[in-house]
């Protein structure tokens, strides 16, 4: 069914390293099943699944797990090795001193280093070695990788108290509302993340056959298929279901439902960086984007399912969204110019 969806900026940001290395990108787009005249559209959008697929394709294709944006090769497998010596930890404390052990045998290296400073606890992004980055995204993605792999393995997600990054807010910046749930600062002295010490106590709940199946489609799951299930976010977008052809729920009754009052609810999101307008608006985007994607499916109709009574709205809406109309998206998804 409708996926989440990740902004073009990320397509390109994962394929610098391959087309600065002069790989053909434009077949590991195809491969992906990711049209590359839809990248020709600013504000475009690509399935979850889409983007984990690529990002398989290029590790797959470049041999490097830091995708020609590192100090040296990253050979595969070795996320693979990691997760294998830390999956015996006893909590995520000891999760994150093993990693770091391990990633610090390279060099240079690439990790992140836990400090621990009150009562909060500190990921430190460790990048020695000159890269080629120029979109931050090497650093960006072991952020998300080492926070998403820690939060998996615990079985709940680790709740960010700040997220802060050694460069100037980019184009993109409001993106990073949505992968991190948390407030974010730019210029800062290091790249970041910030939480409640108490999480490090927190017992690794996974074993090895999980291991194994989780690697068949990580890491690039973890960069692309967050785990939001126990975030209010997640736990909105759950209740508030994918018909929007009928009445979507009020926020009363989703308050109700998760047991706690609207008053609560709405500080709760607003720690999440987000709104329940904004939850069912995104909702709307990401579900258009995937009808879209089906060309059976007319446009009005599509209009409809996802909750608008007039397709002049949705017209409206979805320019606002992408930035173009939903025919020049669904153009630019087959393959035609836009």
């Amino acid at each position: 069914m409708a996926d989440l969806t990740v902004s073009r900026h990320f397509v390109q940001a994962a394929l610098s390293g391959a087309e600065r290395r002069g790989f053909d990108t434009q077949a590991m787009l195809r491969e992906a099943g990711i049209s590359p005249e839809l990248l020709r559209i600013d504000m475009a959008r690509v399935s979850s699944a889409q983007y984990s697929r690529l990002m398989q394709v290029i590790w797959t294709v470049m041999e490097d797990e830091f995708m020609g944006l590192g100090p040296r090769q990253g050979k595969p497998g070795t996320f693979a090795t990691m997760c294998a010596l830390v999956i015996g930890c006893p909590n995520l404390e000891a999760v994150y001193e093993r990693a770091h052990q391990f990633s610090m045998l390279f060099d240079p290296a690439l990790a992140m280093r836990l400090e621990e400073e009150g009562d909060e606890a500190r990921l430190v992004a460790v990048i020695g070695g000159e890269t080629h980055d120029p979109m931050h995204f090497l650093q960006e993605s072991l952020l998300v990788i080492w926070y998403r792999l820690g939060s998996w393995l615990i079985g709940q997600p680790v709740e960010l108290n700040s997220a802060a990054f050694a460069y100037p807010t980019p184009p993109h910046a409001d993106e990073y509302r949505h992968i991190f749930h948390c407030p974010l600062s730019f210029d800062a002295p290091e790249t970041e993340l910030r939480f409640d010490r108490r999480f490090l106590s927190a017992p690794v709940i996974r074993d090895l056959s999980e291991m194994h199946q989780f690697l068949k489609t990580s890491p690039a799951d973890l960069l692309s298929r967050p785990d939001e299930s126990n975030t209010w976010t997640g736990k909105i977008r759950a209740l508030i279901g994918r018909d929007f052809s009928r009445a979507l729920p009020d926020f009363e009754w989703i308050a109700a439902e998760l047991y706690t009052s609207p008053q609560t609810l709405r500080r709760r999101l607003k720690q999440e960086n987000t709104s329940f307008q904004e939850i069912k608006d995104l909702l709307r985007r990401d579900l258009a984007i995937y009808y879209l994607g089906r060309p059976e499916l007319p446009i009005n109709d599509i209009a409809h399912r996802v909750g608008f009574t007039e397709p002049s709205t949705f017209h409206r809406a979805f320019k606002k969204w992408t930035g173009v109309t939903p025919g020049a998206y669904r153009e630019g998804d087959r393959g035609e110019t836009v």
